[in-house]
């Protein structure tokens, strides 16, 4: 949770033209260009659910993916290069934030339209069941992505063939610039899951180790065989939808009281309640920041895309071919 912190904030203060309290001064241009959403706030429900996931296990990501990427095992470095648009990046600089995949992982892509991820989770869920694997698949998506069409067509087809899907509705409560709750007719996620035989079950998606506990029961209910399941994690999106929105359109006395419940905050008051040493909680921070200082300076550093890449990873449509 620490990492992914860091990493949210070097990449929002990146793409607002500073970066130099992560140990570089590079400028005052953005260089982090285009849309960036940011997770910040949301970190206990990547770190729990993908702490009970194994290397060879699949996962589908949001437009809002960097913290799923980082809990599944991707390196902070080449994500950071990534974003940076560097040829050393995930996708040599052409990806972007929101379309980073590490098939190494079994990162199958974040994915810039909303829901997206739901169908792709799907189909590779029937993938592992052709095959006769033991892998499952943890597919995120937003509460605002229950309300679109591949909702119901991936929940359905995953439910008709028992496939091997863990769901994540990770509900930040906002749908881009309208909360949720203005735009969601019935009882939300978890009832519309179980309307269609998928179990579901709801948790404090701000305390990670409620999320790591429910995620324990339902990976081991995929991975036994038993069908998809969905987990609906209710937490809050502290930042607005892209890093450079002021979100005015939310109350402030309501942000104020969901950043109370910090996840970081509750983690860290969990670990001192166990005996954690405060100067180990505080290590395990100063670490994390430092491996994001480090990845700031590496993306800052590293080339850009040579052209000729522009007309690589495109499909010849005269051809029906991939170049």
């Amino acid at each position: 949770m620490a990492l992914i912190r860091a990493f949210e904030n070097a990449a929002e203060a990146a793409s607002k033209g500073g970066v130099a309290a992560f140990g570089a001064a590079l400028g005052g241009a953005a260089l982090v260009r285009g849309p960036l959403h940011l997770s910040t706030g949301q970190e206990a429900v990547p770190a729990g659910v993908c702490a009970n996931l194994e290397r060879a296990d699949l996962l589908t990501s949001t437009h809002r993916g960097h913290g799923h990427t980082l809990a599944k095992g991707a390196d902070a470095t080449r994500m950071m290069c990534e974003l940076f648009g560097r040829a050393t990046g995930y996708n040599h600089g052409k990806g972007g934030s929101m379309h980073i995949a590490d098939f190494s992982v079994g990162m199958l892509g974040a994915n810039g339209v909303v829901a997206a991820g739901i169908p792709i989770a799907a189909g590779a869920a029937h993938a592992i069941r052709i095959r006769g694997g033991r892998e499952i698949v943890a597919c995120f998506f937003g509460d605002g992505a229950i309300n679109r069409g591949p909702f119901l067509e991936g929940l359905n087809w995953a439910r008709i063939y028992d496939l091997p899907v863990l769901f994540v509705c990770e509900d930040n409560r906002y749908s881009a610039t309208t909360a949720t709750e203005a735009m969601t007719g019935g009882e939300g996620a978890a009832a519309r899951a179980a309307s269609i035989g998928i179990p579901a079950t709801t948790v404090d998606g701000n305390d990670v180790v409620a999320v790591a506990e429910a995620a324990q029961d339902l990976v081991a209910a995929v991975r036994a065989g038993k069908g998809p399941r969905l987990l609906h994690a209710i937490t809050y999106r502290v930042k607005g939808h892209v890093s450079v929105d002021p979100a005015s359109y939310r109350d402030a006395t309501e942000v104020a009281r969901a950043i109370e419940q910090d996840p970081l905050l509750i983690a860290a008051a969990k670990l001192a309640a166990m005996g954690v040493p405060e100067k180990e909680i505080a290590s395990a921070d100063a670490a994390a920041a430092a491996t994001i200082a480090a990845a700031v300076s590496a993306a800052n550093a590293a080339p850009f895309p040579e052209t000729a890449l522009a007309y690589t990873d495109i499909q010849d449509t005269g051809a029906g071919r991939w170049l």
